[in-house]
């Protein structure tokens, strides 16, 4: 079962934060309202205290969006269906985090296959975010996952050694430069005939205006792949998603 799982709360310490100042903007118009008569200001310190409760709710809510033990299982099938997982003895997953990418493909993996997951593990953004968890999680999803902690802009690789690699999630949160220095890596460690798979949201880096299909097909192309299959995956609720899956290019082959 999903409950199995614990992936970390993203994005938990802004969230955090704006809740602990919204309860002291409500535990200060509860003070105010006990230390006034003036019913004016005790009907805006209800106000205040209102609007903070009701945006306390909200930021819970978003703390646990996506909820810790849940797995979107639709996107990483739509990805592994067009990969050869079941063929490869070597699998890398850039940007591993806590593991749900790992846990999402494993059903596709050869129970073979020696499985790396790459990471910075920065618990900055993701609560929990770190080796053990992902290689828990891993584990719970029936792989035997290696954790490796590093820059994806400088994976700890040989040339041409890895046959599978993903990257789910990830290049857009990283500033452009550092997106095709990771690809250009993963190029560099990529099997001549090997296959990288890509799952983004249909987002840009910062400072980035061109639409995202474009924009990663000539991302992923200018690493040095030529582009087998792209594919927006729709969903019901919320922004749909990318599925690229991308070959080495081989001298001057286009």
């Amino acid at each position: 079962m999903a409950s199995r799982y614990n992936f970390g709360v993203y994005h938990w310490r802004r969230r955090v934060r704006s809740i602990a100042a919204a309860l002291v903007a409500a535990v200060l118009g509860v003070a105010v309202r006990r230390r006034t008569n003036d019913a004016r200001v005790r009907l805006a310190a209800a106000g205040a205290t209102f609007g903070a409760a009701v945006y306390t709710v909200r930021v819970l809510r978003r703390l646990l969006s996506p909820p810790p033990w849940a797995l979107e299982r639709a996107k990483y099938d739509a990805l592994a269906v067009r990969l050869p997982l079941a063929d490869a003895d070597l699998v890398l997953d850039v940007g591993c985090g806590t593991g749900r990418s790992l846990v999402g493909l494993a059903p596709s993996v050869s129970p073979d296959a020696d499985v790396i997951g790459f990471d910075v593990f920065d618990d900055r953004i993701i609560l929990g975010n770190g080796p053990a968890l992902a290689r828990r999680n891993g584990s719970r999803a029936g792989l035997a996952v290696t954790p490796v902690a590093g820059d994806a802009a400088a994976l700890p690789f040989a040339d041409d050694s890895i046959p599978l690699v993903t990257a789910c999630r990830v290049l857009h949160d990283l500033e452009a430069p550092a997106a095709d220095r990771t690809l250009r890596e993963i190029r560099r460690v990529c099997e001549p005939d090997g296959t990288l798979g890509v799952l983004e949201l249909p987002l840009t880096p910062d400072g980035v205006s061109r639409h995202p299909e474009p924009y990663w097909t000539d991302r992923v192309t200018a690493a040095g792949f030529r582009i087998e299959s792209l594919e927006r995956l729709e969903r019901d609720t919320g922004a749909p998603y990318l599925v690229i899956v991308a070959t080495p290019r081989i001298g001057n082959d286009g």
